[in-house]
């Protein structure tokens, strides 16, 4: 009796393990509109299209998603259906006059446009199959009448058996059935192919012929699947061994002596290939729940980082690169279970769309604060010029002072601006202060102010008039300019004590006199201890205003011997401020 070949069962586990795998073998989620169009337009013009019809279905599955997705970003409602996979014709729900206005109509009809005529075509070729299978089955059915007729009157064993052989040849050549007649057919055709065999008295020669060329044959399959059982490619393996199932199906049986032992040797190697067939799926399986683990944590790091408070664009570039590392990672790692795949990208792409967002509205908003910046510099240098060319030495001076204190204190500018603006005002303000430095003689010479000043003093000492010319004595003190640092304390002291000699009244009308005190209304000369404080108010006036210079200066490139000079007479000034507290603090003592 001649054995039935049947191929060897999948467990239902491993089943669902090759489902997933078929199914998350493409990930669509991270392509745009534009590139989803032209994979289906690729598909649509391939040689194997209707082999693809699972692919073109995940493909619009992805499309119209992603068209759900951009749609709610740009505040659209979304009023289009996902055709389904029995969709031939498909009418867009939204209205002709939004088409025309929505920026994703044109995309949508284009993909709707291609979707349509692939599953029309598919359609068709599905109803060409079906017709296919049908005439099979009527032919192989046409096929098994013969054979039962040549096993109920095989006539002349010579000529039966040519005819046996040419109804198995034809029985091959014969195209697949429908899928509900499959076993049927066959187990009717290999009932009577036995039948033949076993029932029929052939020619003894004939009949051990033929069982020696199908035991060849069916040792061949043995060693192929054996073969087979050392490929490390177990799914191409897994898939080879179905052909030589269907094979061996179609083979005549073998000597008895010999049937099992056969049988037993293709059994073992199937078993062997299903084994770890089997394990190969489990182990996928583990891996892609390890998978999911190591996609989880790399989430989790991009959450954390896209909720951080970030103040500076250092840190966004610095935190820009750290997501950009992780995202490197992600595609290092394969998918996840079908089930949590898309789930888990879903969140990653998610946390990484948030930092990024952030980080887009946070340069914008301090792209506009340096544009405010640069408005307030360009301000500040527009004052600068026009102060340039002044010649009102005291007043602009101190102009130019608070202009560099205000500066220092605005923020950043664009970069391509930065460098651009500042030697703008730097010029500016370099060229009143050289125009300053260098005046003539009598016009702000330092000795010659010193000169005139002394002068001045002599010429109060000797006037004889009344206090009229106060004022006017006061205005070209103030007018004559600065002196030399070191002569500025005693020159201003007897300039006090000479305008108090000849006009007791002028400083009790609360005029100011250059160092910034002012005389008592009593008109009395000041005690020591008074111009000793005077003297250090003055001297913190003049440290304020080096230590703002010097914070100006380091905007500067090249301005190190400058700095260095200005550090020199801060540590002076601090020096002299001590002393002034020792002998403030002795007079002190002394009155108590």
């Amino acid at each position: 009796m001649s054995e039935e070949i049947k191929p060897e069962v999948i467990p239902a586990e491993t089943a669902d393990v090759v489902q997933e795998v078929k199914e998350t073998a493409v990930n669509f989620a991270d392509k745009n509109l534009a590139e989803l169009t032209e994979l289906f337009q690729s598909l649509k013009e391939s040689e194997d299209r209707m082999k693809r019809s699972k692919e073109a279905e995940a493909i619009k599955s992805a499309f119209y998603k992603r068209l759900s997705k951009e749609k709610a970003d740009a505040g659209e409602e979304d009023t289009v259906e996902e055709p389904d996979e029995n969709t031939i014709e498909v009418e867009s729900t939204v209205p002709l006059q939004s088409r025309s206005l929505s920026p994703f109509a044109a995309i949508e009809a284009g993909f709707k446009s291609l979707y349509v005529d692939y599953k029309k075509e598919r359609a068709e070729y599905n109803k060409q199959q079906d017709a296919l299978r049908e005439e099979n089955l009527a032919a192989k059915q046409a096929i098994i009448e013969e054979l039962k007729a040549l096993v109920e009157d095989p006539g002349d064993m010579k000529d039966a058996f040519p005819k046996f052989r040419d109804i198995q040849n034809r029985w091959r050549e014969v195209g697949p059935v429908p899928q509900q007649n499959f076993r049927d057919i066959n187990d009717t055709y290999q009932l009577h192919i036995t039948k033949f065999y076993d029932l029929v008295d052939i020619n003894r020669e004939l009949r051990d012929l033929d069982f020696k060329k199908n035991l060849e044959a069916k040792t061949a399959f043995c060693e192929q699947a054996e073969a087979l059982a050392e490929n490390e490619n177990i799914v191409e393996a897994f898939k080879e061994l179905q052909k030589l199932h269907e094979q061996w199906k179609d083979l005549g049986p073998v000597a008895k002596e010999y049937r099992d032992e056969i049988w037993e040797r293709f059994r073992a190697a199937t078993s062997v290939i299903n084994k770890r067939y089997q394990a190969h799926f489990e182990g996928l399986k583990e891996q892609q729940v390890k998978n999911l683990q190591a996609k989880t944590a790399l989430c989790e790091q991009v959450e954390a980082i896209a909720e951080k408070e970030i103040t500076s664009s250092t840190q966004w570039n610095t935190l820009s690169k750290e997501i950009e590392e992780i995202q490197a990672k992600w595609k290092t790692i394969g998918f996840a279970t079908r089930k949590d795949n898309q789930k888990i990208y879903d969140r990653f792409r998610a946390a990484c769309d948030k930092f990024f967002e952030r980080k887009r509205a946070s340069l914008s908003e301090f792209k506009d604060s340096m544009n405010a910046n640069l408005e307030k510099k360009m301000a500040i240098i527009e004052e600068a010029e026009s102060l340039k060319t002044s010649t009102d030495w005291k007043a602009t001076t101190d102009r130019f002072i608070e202009l560099q204190k205000q500066w220092k204190e605005i923020g950043a500018v664009p970069r391509k601006k930065s460098e651009q603006i500042w030697k703008r005002f730097r010029a500016a303000c370099d060229e009143f202060f050289t125009a300053r430095d260098n005046r003539p003689a009598g016009q702000g010479n330092l000795g010659a102010n010193l000169t005139a000043k002394k002068a001045l003093i002599e010429e109060i000492k000797a006037y004889s008039g009344d206090e009229s010319a106060a004022a006017d004595f006061a205005k070209k003190w103030n007018e004559i300019g600065f002196v030399p640092f070191k002569e500025k304390d005693a020159l201003n002291a007897a300039y006090r004590e000479a305008m108090a000699e000849k006009f007791p009244g002028f400083g009790g009308r609360g005029q100011r006199h250059q160092g910034g005190s002012q005389r008592p209304s009593s008109g009395k000369p000041l005690s020591e201890k008074d111009k000793l404080k005077e003297q250090f108010n003055a001297l913190q006036q003049e440290i304020q205003t080096y230590e703002n210079n010097i914070g100006f200066f380091s905007l500067s490139k090249g301005a190190e011997k400058l700095k260095a000079q200005m550090q020199e007479k801060i540590d002076a000034a601090k020096e002299r401020l001590d002393a002034l507290k020792v002998k403030i603090r002795d007079l002190e003592t002394k009155e108590e």
